[in-house]
């Protein structure tokens, strides 16, 4: 089962997959956990590029195909050959970041976006999302506390307030797939509602 978590910066992503992923294999699962960019050797170097605040001249092109770059060595080299293990993997963003940030963030055309992530993936979608929705501005105060500043972080608020939006719409069109979480709730709340959402559809999985 491939579960991805989403969310606009400061959603609190990040902090929630450990605890998840440990839960889930006292239960008795094998879990794997993972982010993106990154995952690989490959895919952190292409991550350092991506997240160095230095980097203002990126155009939006570039960046697309950055993460697309990272994505398919990531899905190839990691994602598959543990899904193929019968793993559990829960994924710190995935594709549907791409349409959020560089499609509704960037203005870049959604179906020019997805068939460029039907190529990075190799059609790969994930079985479950959680969306850890949180105010844009809230999200980029916890950002700024926490100290891990870096250059999407950097884009404007309204930039940020579009891919939460972007995101938003996303969940409403697929809800089969998306579980929408408030994130402005304590950690332990969203962790606790995780925890249920996800053995609900663990179950619907295997029955399926």
């Amino acid at each position: 089962m491939f579960i991805t978590l989403e969310g606009p910066e400061g959603s609190g992503k990040t902090s929630q997959i450990m605890p998840l992923a440990d839960f889930l294999r006292q239960q008795g699962f094998s879990v794997m956990t993972t982010r993106e960019p990154g995952g690989t050797s490959i895919g952190d170097q292409v991550r350092s590029i991506l997240t160095n605040v230095n980097n203002t001249a990126m155009h939006p092109r570039a960046e697309i195909l950055l993460f697309l770059a990272a994505r398919a060595q990531h899905v190839e080299e990691l994602i598959r050959p543990a899904l193929a293990r019968q793993d559990i993997v829960i994924c710190d963003r995935f594709a549907d970041s791409t349409l959020a940030y560089q499609g509704y963030g960037h203005g870049v055309d959604l179906n020019l976006l997805r068939q460029l992530l039907d190529f990075s993936t190799g059609g790969l979608k994930p079985d479950l999302t959680f969306l850890l929705d949180v105010d844009a501005e809230i999200g980029l105060q916890r950002r700024r506390v926490g100290g891990n500043w870096n250059r999407l972080d950097a884009y404007s608020l309204a930039f940020h307030q579009r891919v939460r939006e972007g995101y938003l719409n996303l969940a409403r069109e697929q809800p089969e797939r998306w579980i929408v979480i408030d994130a402005s709730r304590s950690a332990a709340e969203v962790q606790s509602n995780m925890r249920a959402e996800i053995l609900k559809r663990i179950k619907l999985h295997d029955r399926t």
